[in-house]
C-alpha cells in the first residue's frame, strides 16, 4: 500500500468520525487542528483505523503518534510487516 492510499482512507475515516467532509489531512495535522479530537475521539479513531487496515496498535505506539504523518508511518510499517 502506498502512502497516498493510506491518506485517502484516513481522510474518509476522519471525515466520518468528525462528521466533517471538509477535513483534509496532511503529515502535520494533529489533534489541535481538528475540533473535537480529544482523548475519547482518539480511541474511536484508533479502533476504526485498526479495523480498516487490519492492524493493531500498542498503547505506546498510540501515545507516540504526534500527528497524522506519524500515524501513516505506523500504519505502513504494520501493513508492510504483515506481507
Amino acid at each position: 500500500m502506498k502512502r497516498e492510499e493510506v491518506f485517502e482512507k484516513l481522510t474518509v475515516i476522519f471525515q466520518n468520525n468528525f462528521d466533517d467532509e471538509n477535513i483534509r489531512l496532511t503529515d502535520e495535522t494533529s489533534s489541535s487542528d481538528i475540533e473535537g479530537w480529544d482523548s475519547l475521539e482518539q480511541v474511536n479513531l484508533i479502533v476504526t483505523i485498526e479495523d480498516e487496515f487490519g492492524v493493531k496498535f500498542r498503547i505506546d505506539e498510540v501515545n507516540a503518534m504526534r500527528n497524522v504523518g506519524e500515524m501513516v508511518d505506523f500504519i505502513l510499517s504494520k501493513t508492510t510487516a504483515k506481507k
